[in-house]
């Protein structure tokens, strides 16, 4: 007899999807996100590298992309397209010449609108555009703002430099001694060294450029310390109003001031300083005293030793151009 009371056998079947219940989609979305990231961060840091001039010429253009497309004409780039923009020049920043075209007048506009041809000897920038000229004002402002930087730098080392001589010269003995002789100051050409004389302690044998061995320590300590610095060294020698004695060998106080400037050159050089820094070393005689009530003072007979600031050191070369360009147009035109 069949049993009534066993249950019947319930087979179930599940059907396997692969994948999950979105498959590899969410990839893709994420691939998508990591990109859009990686643009925004890019953005964030040119945004962030960017002067300001720069910026506001990029604002400027967003605020009107197409202007150069409807002013330009057939001159702002290729006027088969619709919208002719583009061109084959991509060194030109507005006015794009078209394929085909030369450079002349008539595929730029007008004179004295945007991507005209520069007029000759035109030295205003009236008619320049207004980024052009925003970024033509950036970057002088930028010229001047590391022209003053430098300035501030070169007279923290001259400090620096001064304060250094200073010290060392106060820590040595014998150096001690002649610091009544030295005078140090910063003045508009640069760092003014001054060696004087004194009457019981000269710097030079009489009548020479012999140097004396306590001048030779302090002369070669000077060298060594502005070896470190970078600006050009002038040399002058100074005497005072006494006529040198040239028992007939036509020697003058010319003579010996010259000669005493280019023996202190020497120190200079022998205590480190290179020989490439020295810019100029001149003889002064007795025309520039250091106190003019007393032309036979001994502290007129001095060594002067000065660190140009860049400033003064062109002023100086462009003297000594103009001079040679003069004296050349001169011989050209004989």
């Amino acid at each position: 007899m069949r049993d009534d009371t066993q249950q019947p056998i319930v087979v179930k079947r599940v059907k396997k999807v692969s994948g999950g219940a979105h498959g590899g989609a969410w990839k893709i979305a994420y691939a998508d996100f990591v990109t859009a990231m990686m643009a925004f961060f890019l953005l964030m840091w040119l945004l962030g590298s960017t002067a300001k001039g720069d910026l506001d010429g990029i604002a400027q253009f967003f605020q009107n992309p197409l202007r150069v497309a409807r002013e330009g004409g057939s001159g702002s780039g290729d006027a088969e397209r619709i919208i002719p923009g583009g061109g084959e020049d991509l060194s030109r920043r507005v006015g794009q010449v078209k394929r085909g075209d030369t450079p002349s007048k008539s595929t730029f506009q007008r004179d004295g609108g945007e991507g005209s041809l520069p007029t000759k000897g035109r030295s205003d920038n009236k008619n320049e555009s207004p980024d052009v000229q925003r970024v033509q004002g950036a970057t002088s402002d930028a010229e001047a703002q590391e022209r003053e930087n430098q300035k501030r730098r070169e007279l923290a080392q001259m400090e620096r430099v001064r304060s250094l001589l200073e010290a060392m010269i106060e820590a040595d003995n014998t150096l001690r001694a002649l610091r009544d002789q030295i005078r140090m100051q910063i003045t508009e050409d640069g760092l003014a060294i001054e060696i004087v004389d004194e009457k019981n302690r000269p710097m030079f044998a009489s009548g020479s450029s012999e140097v004396q061995p306590y001048m030779r320590d302090l002369l070669r300590l000077i060298g060594r310390t502005l070896s470190g610095i970078e600006n050009k060294i002038m040399i002058a020698g100074h005497t005072d109003a006494t006529p040198f004695a040239n028992n007939g060998r036509g020697i003058s106080n010319w003579e010996l001031s010259a000669d005493r400037a280019n023996a202190a050159r020497r120190e200079l050089v022998a205590g480190g300083l290179d020989p490439e820094k020295v810019f100029r070393v001149v003889g002064m005689a007795d025309t520039v005293p250091f106190v003019p009530e007393d032309p036979y003072a001994p502290q007129n007979r001095r060594i002067s030793i000065i660190v140009l600031k860049r400033e003064a050191e062109e002023d100086l070369r462009k003297q000594a151009s103009q001079i040679t360009e003069t004296l050349r147009r001169g011989v050209a035109r004989e």
